[in-house]
């Protein structure tokens, strides 16, 4: 198996990915940006929203369109893209193995950024198994890539702002979301996507999770049950729901799977998702030549994780020698006051205290 070299391998093509390697190219560093999916842009192919926040951040512009722009700027820098294409391994911290269909091959790059992004979180209960349970992502999968809908009165487990904004997207795909709940008392997401679901007259219910769902070849009904703080279930609050499709969106985990086999210090933290791999603030973690971006480095928002990318785009251009140290200083300068910006606010707080137990202390 021939090895090729290369200076630059990019893991994941979602938001971080995309804007690494951007950043890197426009640099003029070779990357090579890899994907198992059959199309780059991860996440934001599935967001028909327009998004909030500033011009850097793309407010006002919908999650699809921001994708087509990303993959626009990497087709006319030259970004070499590899899709279907699995890395299953890294070896003496710089060697990828990947397979893309029949085909394996391996990469010697000198700077190896993980995009990997995350995992939908599970939630067993009993009937879990049913078809018509399904996770979030793939019912977003479904309806705005593959225009599927999934079902046609529809439960949504958890009130962050995944739920809250797949609940929109279901009615928007023609579908009734006949109620939101969530395990937590109080809704966790931004108060402007659940308003566009009270709009809708759908009611979004705190302190109640799902007890069983129940049907015979697929879901049929949910059977909720409200809990207490301490998430006991509170008896005779049993309320059943005639519905075809449960959808469950109940928290991300980062994919750290590769960052692991590196041997890359980890801590963790409840937080951003659970086991993060430690970075300093230029992303690059504590196995030298190793950074990570985007979800798999703390779940936060779309705009986090492309300015995340940014930032380790720069920062390996920098260290490849493509950037001048003041050129460098001044951009990685900008990038961290825009993520700064980003942290404020009561979500934002909790995952900038977060970031910062999270941080590499280099000499």
């Amino acid at each position: 198996m021939m090895m090729k070299e290369v200076e630059m391998v990019i893991v994941g093509a979602g938001p971080a990915g995309l804007s690494a390697a951007i950043e890197a190219a426009k640099a003029g560093v070779h990357v090579v940006l890899i994907d198992e999916n059959q199309r780059p842009g991860g996440q934001l192919f599935k967001q028909t929203h327009k998004f909030f926040g500033t011009t850097e951040h793309y407010a006002g512009i919908r999650g699809i369109e921001i994708g087509e722009k990303l993959l626009k700027d990497t087709e006319d820098l030259g970004v070499e893209v590899l899709l279907n294409t699995t890395v299953w391994g890294i070896f003496n911290r710089n060697i990828l193995a990947f397979i893309q269909g029949e085909n394996g091959g391996q990469l010697k790059a000198k700077r190896i950024l993980l995009a990997t992004g995350a995992n939908e979180n599970p939630l067993p209960f009993p009937g879990w198994t049913l078809p018509g349970v399904m996770g979030a992502g793939a019912v977003q999968t479904l309806m705005n890539i593959q225009r599927v809908l999934p079902g046609k009165r529809a439960l949504m487990v958890g009130a962050g702002n995944v739920g809250l904004i797949v609940a929109y997207h279901i009615i928007q795909a023609g579908a009734e979301v006949v109620k939101v709940v969530e395990g937590r008392p109080i809704i966790g997401g931004w108060g402007v996507h659940a308003s566009k679901l009270t709009r809708f007259g759908v009611s979004v219910e705190t302190s109640m999770t799902i007890k069983r769902a129940e049907g015979n070849e697929r879901v049929e009904r949910a059977v909720l049950i409200k809990i207490d703080k301490d998430w006991n279930e509170i008896p005779g609050t049993e309320k059943s729901l005639d519905v075809d499709l449960i959808c469950l969106a109940v928290g991300l985990g980062p994919m750290y799977d590769l960052a692991w086999i590196t041997g890359c210090k980890f801590e963790y933290i409840e937080e951003l998702g659970g086991y993060i791999p430690k970075h300093d603030k230029f992303m690059e973690t504590s196995t030298e030549g190793i950074y990570t971006a985007g979800d798999s480095a703390g779940i936060e928002e779309a705009s986090v994780a492309i300015e995340e990318g940014r930032l380790a785009g720069v920062a390996i251009a920098h260290s490849l020698g493509y950037i001048e140290d003041k050129e460098a200083f001044k951009r990685k300068k900008e990038i961290l006051k825009r993520l700064h910006e980003l942290r404020k606010g009561p979500f934002g707080e909790a995952s900038k205290i977060a970031k910062e137990r999270l941080l590499l202390k280099r000499r």
